[in-house]
């Protein structure tokens, strides 16, 4: 029997709807085998980072060839919160240099590596709207949600860095790191809103996904604010022993947290409303499911 069906665990369920919905959220995780899940989409994520940053430090080496102070700002600023990465750049400032072959390269594979992470992504949250497989989305439509996904990161980025350009150049150090914390927060909320309301067969409404979208926005940017200084922790330790291998270390710590809070998000959101549609999940402990629920909005 599941800890989330023993007797008293059931009746602090019933008795409690914020209890109801959090052990439904972590009994999802299990039934849906999301652990698995957040490690797929953590791998899939490890093998789009390096190219993509390829991509995009060619970009701007590019762009900003003769503009030292713009690249100082912009490296400082968003860049810095991607672990490891981030430091090297901000530690040589030199490797954000342009090449068009390198810009080519990194382009294509990061457009494969970082589709199969969205399907990856697709498969995690029809598995917890619990999605039949036959009338989940076919291989085309799901590699245009990818591309749709990378959009959503792309755009989110922009605006992570013109915000923290902005903020940099008013050179207001209280109000604007406050501006830029407000910012960063709305920013991860719109992202995670986005891929949590499209990257599924499902069809949630923008009434079912906000709530996963606010708890992981704020989630992220503690990550993001937090997380960095533990990876970066974590790689310094690990050097010593494991070399050039601590950044992989490092990154895939990282990367494994942004995945379980993306699906954990989507969990409370098909809980919440599975409570508010009285379907949440109940298993008999007898064996027999007293209710299911609904497969697709």
């Amino acid at each position: 029997m599941a800890w989330t069906t023993s007797e008293r665990m059931l009746d602090l369920r019933a008795k409690h709807p914020a209890i109801e919905v959090a052990v439904d959220t972590l009994d999802g995780w299990r039934r849906h085998i999301s652990g698995r899940n957040a490690s797929v989409l953590a791998f899939f994520g490890f093998l789009s980072i390096f190219p993509l940053m390829l991509a995009a430090t060619t970009i701007l080496g590019l762009v900003l060839k003769d503009n030292q102070e713009l690249q100082e700002r912009i490296i400082n600023g968003a860049l810095a919160d991607i672990p490891v990465l981030g430091q090297q750049l901000q530690n040589d400032p030199a490797s954000l240099s342009g090449s068009v072959w390198v810009l080519i390269a990194g382009l294509a594979t990061a457009l494969w590596s970082a589709t199969k992470a969205f399907v990856a992504m697709q498969g995690a949250f029809d598995d917890v709207w619990e999605i039949d497989v036959d009338h989940r989305d076919a291989m085309p439509k799901q590699r245009g949600k990818a591309v749709l996904g990378l959009v959503f990161i792309g755009a989110a980025q922009i605006a992570s860095l013109t915000i923290s350009t902005i903020v940099k150049a008013a050179d207001l150090p209280l109000a604007g790191r406050i501006v830029l914390a407000v910012a960063t927060v709305a920013i991860n909320i719109s992202m995670l809103a986005a891929m949590l309301r499209f990257l599924t067969a499902a069809e949630p409404t923008w009434r079912d996904i906000w709530p996963g979208a606010v708890t992981a926005g704020i989630a992220y940017t503690l990550i993001q604010r937090f997380g960095t200084d533990i990876v970066m922790r974590i790689t310094k330790n690990a050097s010593d022993t494991y070399g050039q291998f601590a950044v992989v270390l490092g990154l895939v710590t990282w990367l494994s947290l942004l995945a379980i809070v993306t699906i954990m998000s989507a969990e409370l959101n098909a809980a919440l409303v599975r409570h508010r549609e009285g379907s949440l999940d109940r298993v008999d402990p007898l064996g027999a499911d007293a209710n299911t629920a609904p497969a697709q909005r």
